[in-house]
């Protein structure tokens, strides 16, 4: 199969978060008959593959995510979600672009690599979960963690997330913000709203925080992140009475923050303002992962001069976008980056991926290889 067949073959399976839909049977089959010693690692309802072929380093993984999100409303869709169809020089489907595309160049680099290269210097791994989309509990993080209680530790990681923004190429994410989740209850004193002055307003008693809070500066930034950002998700209060003062008034927020911030200081700040302004407060944090960063050195140069070769364009680095769970393999690897297809459709009717991207995205996969692990004594093996 080539990389366009076996995207097919992925996404007409509809593998919506937890559930792989016989995803990681079927890659893992591929991966055996090249070698890879398979081993199921699922937990929670969630599916989790890790496959590895060598046993000596350096150990370079593909890393990605066969779950999807809900088609939403599929009469909406010009083709089924889930048909995997091909019109006018595109693949529609729910998972074209995040990330089975990827997953099928990643699977057709490596089998393409190895029939050139049977012995290649190192090892190459996969990383594969059903619960990217979702909770992300007992996907990547649990495996993670349970090869770092081994011991195990990777060289290089290559996350096939859909980094490009316009071209294929011209984006590589080597580093995401970190993520933290607030959740605050500011409490009053439910009673009617024609006798105030036997009620305390939660709404009005949060309001001075809250225009504070959306109006500070936390940080500038740096030269590799932009500045730390807070936005309100959610924000109600009310009995569904008009003539009722709430007792109470919810508020989620969510900050995405640089390596200028930690998570312990953004929560003393912010509890510091609400206590400033005397508002009765109960708030519980939800760390959804810490800021992490790859400088320049092997594996970007690699890539890179791997996409130049298969996609003729140079790409730049990037830390924008959502998290991923390149933040939990950044525990076990000092090197990690992401890659894959043009994400202007991601998440939406209509997800699709231009056919002309499957086998370049390929090449540029095998020539992170190429450069990475060259057969030993393969002097010339970075082109």
């Amino acid at each position: 199969m080539n990389v366009l067949e076996l995207a097919r073959v992925l996404i007409r399976r509809p593998s919506v978060t937890p559930d792989d839909a016989g995803c990681l049977q079927f890659i893992g089959e591929r991966l055996a008959a090249l070698g890879f010693t398979l081993e199921r690692l699922d937990a929670g309802g969630v599916a989790n593959l890790w496959a590895r072929r060598g046993e000596e380093g350096p150990l370079f993984v593909f890393a990605g995510h066969v779950d999807v999100v809900p088609p939403g409303p599929e009469d909406r869709w010009r083709f089924p979600p889930f048909s995997a169809t091909v019109a006018e020089g595109r693949l529609y489907g729910r998972g074209a672009a995040d990330m089975k595309s990827s997953l099928a160049a990643m699977v057709c680099a490596v089998e393409s690599f190895l029939a050139e290269h049977p012995s290649p210097r190192g090892s190459i791994g996969f990383l594969l979960t059903s619960d990217e989309e979702g909770p992300a509990v007992h996907g990547t993080r649990h495996v993670v963690e349970i090869l770092q209680a081994r011991g195990l530790r990777f060289d290089y990681a290559l996350v096939g997330e859909p980094t490009s923004e316009h071209a294929l190429g011209d984006t590589i994410k080597n580093g995401r913000r970190g993520s933290l989740t607030g959740r605050l209850t500011v409490h009053g004193k439910q009673g009617h709203v024609a006798y105030p002055h036997l009620v305390a307003n939660p709404v009005h008693r949060l309001a001075p925080a809250l225009a504070e809070l959306v109006a500070t500066e936390w940080d500038r930034g740096n030269e590799h992140f932009p500045p730390t950002s807070l936005q309100v998700t959610d924000l109600h209060a009310g009995v569904g009475a008009t003539n009722v003062v709430p007792g109470e008034c919810r508020m989620t927020f969510n900050f995405r923050f640089s390596s200028e911030q930690t998570p312990e200081g953004l929560q003393e700040r912010v509890e510091a303002m609400l206590r400033r302004h005397g508002a009765p407060f109960s708030l519980t944090w939800e760390l959804g992962g810490r800021p992490f960063l790859t400088p320049r050195g092997e594996l970007i140069t690699a890539l890179s001069e791997s996409i130049e070769a298969a996609c003729g364009i140079r790409p730049r680095l990037s830390t924008s976008g959502g998290t991923s769970d390149g933040r939990f393999i950044a525990a076990i690897c000092p090197q990690i980056v992401e890659f894959g297809p043009v994400n202007a459709t991601i998440h939406q009717i209509d997800e699709s991926v231009a056919l002309a991207e499957l086998e370049p995205l390929a090449a540029a996969y095998r020539g992170v290889l190429e450069r990475l692990l060259p057969p030993a004594g393969d002097d010339d093996a970075r082109v």
